[in-house]
């Protein structure tokens, strides 16, 4: 026994000179010129970023399929660091890697940025920035493409803007924090420009806006028609074009005046689209004509207004004791409101579709809501709200898609006509028990209107257009100025509900 312990020693010691196979093979470092690495992309791709603007970071992971490790020798871009790729790897940056361990079949991340500098091409078009990620391994050389389309822009940074400004179409606007019109202002956005907000952005009009003020289309508007003026965020990846929330929106101040113009504009991916902020009823109440406008993608939930003190959803029209007129306008994807009046204000609302389906939301509040005090107040500044609808197809994911909160106070102040409902809640063909009836007046309550695409039947497109068999077809009546839709296509003699006139093929 005495020689046992000795003679396992000895053993131990042998089978760590003799047998170097016990290591695992994985940290095992080939040299072999075959193994090559593998990559998650041929090519990193950054969509239109504007100069001077840092994009977000991009990833690429590097394969080693091999059952043995290899060491990268070098890591590096081919063109200068910096202009205007920088690098990650490992959570190091710098311009150059050298032996950079990857396990046997494991793998490598290294992130990609880049920031474009103001470049020589025409302000409308974009241009390209394209460079190579390095890698050589056991004398092997590998490169992945890197591709940058950058855009020059003007940049509104907490911005009080010139007295007077226009806003022109040469090249975007790129909205940071607060930009502000300021009292007895004007801001004219020209057709065709396109507006870009970054996340807390936000517009504040003080004084007037006119956006396409004066633009007189001839012919048909489609909905990628370059003369429509666009709000939308700055995130430029498609993965962003329908997500809600990520700028803030456009608010009209008390005191900003009545005669505020929104013509052939989209605006999309707010939290509110347009908000008429005056919480404490001053008079006279700020006043917006909405014109050929779509208001799609809004959401809000838990906004906070500094002058109310507390939160509240968001909108695409959100009105605190405002007036609006609104006509030929699409409202879609709002996940609180499409429209919301509140503590009084006139609402005349002609041959609009709200089309509210939200699959994005669990949506509890209707579509359309009207109320004489604002739910936020305790206790409420109640003013009774006028509203109008004619010609309007309100319809969505909920059963009731209208409510008039208080209504027993405004009862004779409401009119319905001639318009497609979904609701519960108002089937009566009179009045009755403080609520209107509007089983009346030509409207059709909780008939489907038959779009021809809704989210709920094409995932991720949609097409507010009524289809041929619509049981809404031709139940409008003519109203005076109102001849064309939202596409600027006649409506003829008997006209369609909503934004959009059906065209027989």
């Amino acid at each position: 026994m005495r020689y046992l312990f000795p003679l396992l020693l000895l053993c131990s010691m042998l089978a760590t000179v003799l047998l170097p196979g016990c290591e695992p093979k994985e940290e095992l470092v080939t040299t072999d010129g075959s193994a090559r690495l593998e990559f998650s992309a041929d090519t990193v791709k950054f969509d239109t970023v504007f100069v001077q603007t840092r994009t977000v970071t991009k990833r690429l992971w590097v394969y080693n399929r091999n059952k043995r490790a290899v060491q990268v020798e070098e890591i590096r871009l081919a063109g200068p660091y910096g202009q205007p790729y920088k690098l990650i790897i490992n959570g190091d940056s710098g311009a150059v890697r050298q032996q950079v361990l990857i396990r046997g079949k494991d793998s490598l991340l290294v992130l990609v940025k880049a920031t474009l500098g103001v470049n020589n091409q025409p302000d409308n078009k974009p241009f390209l920035t394209e460079d190579q990620l390095l890698f050589r391994t056991n004398g092997n050389d590998q490169q992945v493409k890197l591709l940058a389309f950058g855009q020059n822009a003007y940049f509104h940074i907490d911005e009080l803007l010139p007295c007077n400004a226009v806003w022109r179409n040469d090249k975007p606007h790129v909205l940071y924090g607060q930009t502000v019109v300021g009292p007895n202002c004007t801001l004219t956005i020209e057709e065709g420009t396109q507006v870009f907000c970054h996340a807390g952005a936000q517009l504040v009009v003080a004084g007037q806006l006119q956006i396409n003020p004066n633009l007189q289309p001839t012919g048909e508007v489609k909905p990628d028609d370059r003369r429509i003026v666009r709000f939308q965020g700055d995130r430029r990846e498609e993965f962003y074009n329908d997500v809600p929330g990520q700028w803030i929106g456009i608010a009209l101040t008390e005191g900003s005046g009545r005669n505020h113009v929104i013509r052939y504009c989209d605006i999309k991916n707010a939290s509110y689209g347009l908000l008429l902020s005056n919480p404490d009823a001053q008079q006279p109440f700020p006043k917006v004509t909405v014109e050929n406008t779509t208001f799609r993608n809004i959401s809000g939930a838990g906004l906070t207004f500094s002058s109310l003190g507390n939160s509240f959803d968001g909108g695409g029209i959100l009105s605190f004791s405002g007036d609006c007129d609104v006509r030929n306008s699409l409202f879609t994807n709002c996940g609180e409101y499409a429209l919301g009046g509140f503590q009084g204000g006139i609402y005349n609302l002609q041959y609009c579709t709200f089309a509210n389906y939200t699959p994005q939301f669990q949506r509890k509040t209707a579509s359309l809501t009207f109320s004489d005090g604002l739910p936020v107040r305790v206790p409420p500044r109640q003013i009774n709200p006028v509203i109008s609808l004619q010609n309007c197809i309100v319809w969505g994911s909920i059963a009731d898609e209208l409510f008039f909160n208080n209504s027993s106070r405004y009862l004779s102040q409401i009119s319905v006509q001639n318009s497609v409902l979904r609701t519960q809640e108002y089937l009566g063909s009179a009045d009755n028990g403080g609520k209107p009836g509007l089983a009346r007046a030509g409207n059709l309550l909780n008939t489907d209107p038959k779009f021809k695409r809704t989210p709920e039947t094409a995932a991720g497109r949609y097409d507010y257009r009524l289809d041929t068999l619509s049981p809404a077809s031709n139940r409008a009546v003519p109203l005076p100025g109102l001849s064309r839709d939202l596409r600027n296509l006649s409506r003829g003699t008997a006209p369609d509900p909503g934004a959009y006139e059906r065209v027989n093929p």
